[in-house]
């Protein structure tokens, strides 16, 4: 049997890594669980990561990448910001759907106390997302379909809260409904009070 790259063989590391975390929780994997998990001897784990800390920072890296490829697909087409708004915020939904493990991260003492290096990625990528929202936020307003009175960014702050909060309330549901499809019936009334509108005069 051909023996396994390296890039391989990390790949299967982090798919382990988000599959024990999903289900046992960041905080209680141990580097020789993920080694049994993927059929190596913890040295041989220690050879492509030398700490858990790296380990975790790929991780991390997995799914900034992802997050960005979604992101982009959902910006492919011409459309108008708020329905560019939509596909942004059901992309993040939607990884988050499909990596489960995403919500145990972020809530995780492994991220909040003992990991600064994880800290300050996913810092920056909740700063680029807030970014993109903001952008988004600041053409509806110039196009006339929000409220031009408040700042975009604290728009952009509001639209993150319910991501983060139904995200939370998902994981505690144990995943019983569909976590893209409230998302963005949310959202819709978030954009109606962010116009004006009453949510019950949406259609």
């Amino acid at each position: 049997m051909a023996r396994k790259s390296a890039e391989v063989r990390k790949n299967e590391i982090v798919d382990a890594v988000l599959a024990l975390a999903d289900r046992g929780g960041p905080d209680r994997l141990a580097t020789g669980t993920v080694a049994e998990a993927v059929g190596l001897t913890q040295p041989a784990l220690f050879r492509h990561f030398p700490t858990k800390q790296a380990m975790w920072g790929a991780v991390v890296e997995r799914i900034r990448a992802d997050m960005e490829l979604r992101w982009r697909a959902a910006s492919a087409q011409p459309v108008p910001p708020l329905d560019a708004l939509r596909g942004i915020v059901a992309a993040q939904l939607g990884l988050i759907r499909d990596v489960p493990a995403i919500p145990s991260i972020l809530f995780s003492r492994e991220l909040h106390a003992e990991n600064p290096a994880m800290r300050a990625m996913f810092r920056a990528l909740m700063a680029r997302f807030h970014r993109r929202l903001s952008l988004l936020l600041a053409e509806a307003q110039k196009a006339g379909e929000i409220d031009r009175a408040v700042d975009p960014a604290d728009l952009a702050f509001l639209v993150m809260t319910i991501i983060q909060g139904l995200t939370m309330r998902w994981s505690i549901a144990d995943r019983a409904f569909d976590l893209v499809g409230e998302g963005l019936r949310l959202l819709d009334v978030q954009l109606a009070a962010f116009a004006g509108r009453r949510a019950e005069a949406l259609p």
